[in-house]
């Protein structure tokens, strides 16, 4: 890896990232099923002392080794995952979650003496209140062990690059990642660790590994410090490469941005681009999984590490383990979107340059089937909230589970064009889910807009946007329009 052919300035980063050839990656290590349940904890129980949590759903998650495989994939990347499941409900559920993020799963391993990593987290208001991990914490051994050898001896010549996810639940065992280490060597594959625990010769000879502030003092018994100097930083990573033989070390450092350290004596600090932190979980995986993507692509060092810095700054600003898109990063770079119809993808891009020109974001939802006089008096009033509109549009399928069979009378291209053809409209995107919850996660609007009659329904999403510091309006309606009715009228004279 070289540090010195790597332009790190937008304009070149972006022509690198686009030209870039997409690794095969091969992420190794613990994989952890996430698991996120959505509720309320008002008030304290009568029984005990302890908040009562009531319950309204829940989701899954990939998290470990398999959020690395996502956020690599994600940005346009191959991945294969290695590593060891129970043989339970929760492992078929862990695969489908892989698979379905578009990850490989010729690697994992079922082993029945163990159980199926589990976190599930109670969270009110987008807050933790609790955590509940269900794992074996015991290292590989067996026929388990055996079978991942095996896969190493035969597969790991077919990657561009390996990646380490160490969570200290056992998979990593030491002949195991000698293996793996000592196979990529033999091939010319780099090791990126993403490590755990004080025992840094575990990973001898890796190519770099990307511990935290936190995990290299540990490791190191030294002291950072909550102002990270370039020095001390310098005498950390020296430290941490003689330990483990490494080519580079690569420091995570939270709001100060990310430390690199390379074999010959380069380094430095480069700031963090985070707009917002809202929650650090899972930050690290997508700085590992960035970092595999840039080396396994055959960028330079540092090119890798300021796309790995990009990502991380939009991760930290969402909820839970989560992904960057390759969207999102050209959007970073300079890259613009086009049109006023988007989907998730572009969407995401868009959204970049929005939040870079401080623009107030204003976001509505709706069927819109059979576009009327009192949808343009909605409309309007919702874009005077703020300096764009944006509406989410259900799909058809959809609108076929909220209104029956017979909905919707016009199909979503054409719903999409009308309301696009709308001065006051300047993005439309469609969703399928019966709720726009996952989009209004995605944009976090300034203002959420409903119509008045969701005074007493509960608005989807109310929770998330004024957590992050958005406000929820309910706007009066005209009286005399419905879609409904209207459809009900032409049918009457019709029949």
């Amino acid at each position: 890896m070289s540090l010195s052919d790597g332009p790190t300035d937008t304009q070149s980063l972006r022509e690198l990232f686009e030209n870039a050839r997409p690794p095969r990656a091969l992420v190794f290590g613990d994989l952890i099923l996430d698991r996120y349940v959505e509720g309320s904890a008002s008030r304290v129980s009568p029984e005990a002392p302890v908040l009562v949590f009531e319950s309204s759903f829940s989701s899954y998650r990939l998290g470990g080794a398999g959020n690395v495989a996502a956020n690599i994939v994600s940005v346009g990347g191959t991945a294969t995952c290695l590593g060891v499941i129970g043989d339970d409900e929760d492992a078929a559920r862990l695969e489908q979650k892989l698979a379905a993020a578009g990850i490989d799963t010729a690697g994992l391993v079922r082993d029945a003496l163990r159980s199926t990593t589990v976190k599930t987290r109670f969270v009110s208001r987008t807050q933790q209140v609790l955590r509940v991990d269900e794992e074996t914490i015991r290292d590989l051994d067996g026929k388990a062990e055996q079978e991942v050898l095996a896969f190493l001896d035969e597969q790991v010549a077919e990657f561009d690059v390996v990646v380490v996810s160490d969570y200290g639940k056992g998979a990593l065992s030491l002949a195991v990642l000698r293996a793996v280490i000592d196979q990529a060597h033999q091939h010319g594959v780099p090791v990126l660790v993403d490590p755990k625990g004080r025992d840094y010769a575990r990973y001898a000879g890796a190519t770099l590994v990307t511990p935290n502030m936190i995990e290299a003092e540990q490791a190191t018994g030294m002291t950072i410090g909550p102002d990270p100097d370039l020095d001390r930083l310098a005498e950390v990573a020296t430290a941490l490469a003689k330990v483990a033989e490494l080519e580079t070390v690569v420091i995570t450092l939270g709001k100060d941005g990310i430390y690199y350290r390379t074999r010959d004596a380069q380094h430095a600090i480069l700031p963090t681009e985070a707009r917002a932190v809202f929650d650090v979980t899972g930050a690290g995986d997508t700085v590992v999984g960035l970092l595999a993507y840039g080396i396994g692509a055959g960028l330079a060092l540092q090119a890798a590490i300021r796309l790995a810095n990009l990502a991380a700054g939009i991760v930290v600003g969402r909820f839970g383990t989560a992904t960057v898109t390759g969207a999102e990063l050209r959007g970073l770079l300079g890259e613009t979107g086009t049109g006023k119809q988007l989907d998730a993808a572009s969407l995401a891009l868009a959204l970049v340059g929005l939040r870079r020109d401080s623009k107030r974001i204003v976001f509505t939802n709706g069927c819109f089937d059979l576009l009327h006089p009192g949808h343009l008096a909605y409309l309007k009033a919702a874009r005077a909230y703020g300096d764009l509109l944006i509406v989410g549009v259900n799909d058809d399928a959809s609108i076929q589970r909220l209104k029956g069979e017979s909905r919707p009378v016009c199909p979503l291209a054409d719903r999409l064009a009308l309301l696009a053809g709308l001065e006051v409209v300047d993005y439309v995107v469609p969703f399928g889910d019966d709720t726009p919850l996952e989009l209004i996660e995605l944009i976090s609007p300034d203002v959420l807009v409903k119509g008045e009659d969701w005074r007493d329904k509960g608005v989807i999403g109310r929770e998330w946007v004024e957590a992050h510091g958005g406000q929820v309006v309910l706007v009066p309606l005209e009286t005399g329009y419905s879609s409904t009715a209207l459809i009900d009228h032409i049918r009457g004279l019709s029949s």
